[in-house]
């Protein structure tokens, strides 16, 4: 976790100068993400709220995100990654999403995906989606590379956004 604390005192900054707002759909990070951003005083002004969406039901229930959404898209995709975030950004009415879905360890995950494979999307004014792919099967490792990678992604988004006109 400490390795993740700098990453999220950037994006923390970042978010409250900008008068912006996060939610936030992960999987197999097991709310490491949310933990990070949660652990910076002050995170109730940008944090609205997140989900470990770690099932079939936890997606059906958390993400209202219907069946009919998921024609040809598979978990731990990037196009699932995305669709999340997208979702988890509209019902939170929030700035900006980061959703993560993958396979931590030892083994791999029903899809087919090796242990170490993570998709990671953001969702705001800008938007990108990224696999990593770690090669390794340590479970605790890859959740906290999976988390790190996500967060980079987002502050790489945010600052790459155009300024917000302040109120």
């Amino acid at each position: 976790m400490q390795t993740l604390l700098p990453l999220a005192d950037k994006i923390a900054a970042l978010l409250k100068d900008r008068h912006e707002t996060i939610a936030i759909a992960e999987s197999s990070t097991g709310g490491m993400i949310s933990a990070a951003l949660l652990s910076v005083p002050g995170a109730s002004v940008y944090f609205l709220g997140g989900a470990i969406v770690y099932t079939i039901k936890a997606r059906t229930v958390l993400t209202r995100i219907p069946d009919s959404a998921l024609k040809g898209i598979r978990a731990s995709s990037e196009p699932y990654a995305t669709l999340m975030a997208r979702s988890a950004r509209e019902q939170f009415a929030a700035t900006w999403c980061v959703s993560e879905s993958g396979a931590t360890g030892p083994t791999g995950n029903r899809y087919g995906d090796a242990a170490g494979h993570s998709c990671i999307a953001v969702a705001g004014p800008v938007e990108r989606v990224i696999t990593l792919e770690t090669g390794s099967a340590d479970r605790v490792a890859n959740m906290r590379a999976f988390a790190a990678a996500a967060l980079d992604l987002l502050a790489g988004c945010i600052a790459a956004a155009p300024p917000v006109a302040k109120p």
